[in-house]
């Protein structure tokens, strides 16, 4: 069983940056497709970004495409999301999900097929 855990949140101003981790334990994260989800308090849970085994693939909503990254470091068990450009509406708990996959270059947006998620960090971005 993968443990996740994420850190890197904070306050930052409109138009700053941070940068999100979320660390694995318990498990090869090579062996797993990776997402980022946020929930703002209210709403449902979205997803935010995700990546293949390989790292190879990458998929974003348009609400983040081309402010947000993410990225992969199986070596060190680790996935990151660079968020820059932060406006106020990406203020929410951000949550990393592990999804186990046979295939190198399978991801997903689908919450629901994620196996593994951590327990959260809070972005939260003034105006």
């Amino acid at each position: 069983q993968v443990h996740l855990v994420e850190s890197g949140g904070g306050l930052v101003q409109a138009g700053g940056s941070l940068r999100l981790s979320c660390a694995a334990s318990g498990g090869t994260l090579s062996n797993y497709a990776m997402g980022w989800f946020r929930q703002a308090p209210g709403k449902e849970r979205e997803f935010v970004a995700s990546i293949s085994r390989s790292g190879g693939n990458t998929y974003y909503p348009d609400s983040v495409k081309g402010r947000f990254t993410i990225s992969r470091d199986n070596a060190k068990n680790t996935v990151y999301l660079q968020m820059n450009s932060l406006k106020p509406e990406d203020t929410a708990v951000y949550y990393c999900a592990a999804l186990f996959t046979s295939s190198s270059y399978y991801f997903t947006n689908n919450r629901d097929e994620y196996d593994y998620w951590g327990q959260g960090t809070q972005v939260t971005v003034s105006s």
